[in-house]
């Protein structure tokens, strides 16, 4: 027997969705937010101004950074249990979403240790306080409509993945002019993490007929109009098309899983500290590549493939990437052969022991994967 769960309550989206917020009933709202782009574009203002116009009172923990810190989610949960609200609301890209999230955690459950955050496996019931409420102002993550969250150790440089069902947003706002501002890097970077999502998720080993629908919807939506927001940023048609494919895809990885493009990119990101959709993007098609060699992943790729209208996926990925001018090998970003060494059998270790891995169509030992990270770090065709 098999479930799916698509998202929370219910998803808004389109133009003036944040007016959905004034149809919330409660006392206190505590926002969680980061950056500064959010405040001086006056996104901030509206989402407090729509909550207030709704009766609620407001509190705003504005300060978290890219890739939040168990500090930072310990930092916010204190204010949230100050404050007791009975909403939370998360507007950002996936950082702040996910640190709301995992405030959330430790709001309804302030006994829990937080030395041991990174660990947690039965996570306990939620919404005993509060309901959440998830708005992106990037196209990407797909954190408004996902189960999962992201959580940095920065001690030990480790990323790791924090999930529960329960941790889906009850609503989710896609507001595309929220998007319009992103920058041409981040535009590109986080839509290729959504079309990562969609991609891993379409081959996954747990995949089905409902997130195969959702994960070939998502990436044509994606390979289409990707191309069309990085050029055309202030197009709000759009802007809305790529936020409401990269949550399509959210709800396809969020069932079924991803693969060891995320087991790997995690450890760029946690080690070296490189964007985690840029890492995505920069090792997708290798992975597509590697794996070829199973039928099953061969078959859908081949399939996809004519739906794209190209020969050739990973080489179509690779083109994509081009043309959102993102970097085809590790040595791109600026990370020497001596650091990258220094730090390769780290990685390799970390990358085999993500649960990401497990629901990868092509299985993977010690060998290849220290393999596959130097192909990529040269930017070689894999041939293995």
């Amino acid at each position: 027997m098999n479930s799916i769960k698509l998202h929370g309550d219910k998803i808004f989206f389109g133009n003036d969705s944040t007016k959905a917020l004034r149809n919330l009933e409660g006392k206190r709202a505590f926002v969680v937010t980061g950056g500064t782009t959010i405040k001086k574009k006056g996104y901030l203002d509206e989402v407090i101004a729509q909550l207030k116009a709704a009766g609620f009172s407001v509190k705003c923990f504005d300060s978290v950074e890219p890739d939040p810190s168990v500090e930072t989610v310990q930092a916010g949960a204190e204010q949230m249990i100050e404050f007791s609200p009975d909403y939370i609301v998360a507007i950002g890209g996936g950082s702040p979403i996910d640190a709301a999230k995992a405030m959330w955690i430790f709001y309804e459950h302030p006994d829990l240790d937080f030395a041991n955050t990174l660990d947690l496996v039965d996570i306990p019931s939620l919404r005993n306080k509060a309901k959440f409420v998830a708005i992106p102002t990037t196209s990407g993550t797909a954190s408004e409509v996902t189960k999962a969250m992201v959580i940095k150790d920065k001690k030990k440089k480790l990323k790791k993945g924090i999930r529960t069902e329960d941790a889906i947003p009850d609503l989710a706002i896609l507001e595309p002019k929220f998007t319009a501002t992103m920058p041409a890097w981040l535009t590109a970077a986080t839509g290729m993490d959504a079309f990562t999502h969609a991609l891993e998720a379409y081959v996954s080993v747990k995949a089905n007929d409902f997130s195969d629908v959702l994960a070939t919807g998502a990436l044509e939506g994606i390979f289409k109009f990707l191309p069309l927001a990085f050029v055309k940023p202030d197009n709000l048609e759009y802007r809305e098309k790529v936020l409401n494919y990269q949550s399509i895809a959210g709800m396809a990885f969020s069932n079924v899983g991803l693969g060891i493009v995320h087991s790997m990119a995690h450890q760029l990101g946690g080690v070296f500290g490189v964007a985690h959709g840029l890492a995505n993007a920069l090792i997708l098609p290798y992975v597509v590549q590697y794996n070829t060699k199973s039928e099953a992943a061969q078959q859908k790729y081949e399939h996809l493939a004519k739906r794209l209208g190209v020969s050739d996926l990973a080489l179509a990925i690779k083109g994509l990437n081009k043309e959102l001018e993102i970097p085809m090998a590790i040595k791109e970003l600026d990370i020497s052969k001596e650091e990258f060494e220094l730090e390769l059998d780290l990685i390799v270790k970390r990358a085999l022991e993500d649960g990401c891995t497990l629901t990868n169509p092509r299985r993977i030992n010690e060998k290849e994967m220290k393999a596959l990270f130097k192909y990529i770090y040269e930017g070689k065709k894999i041939d293995f």
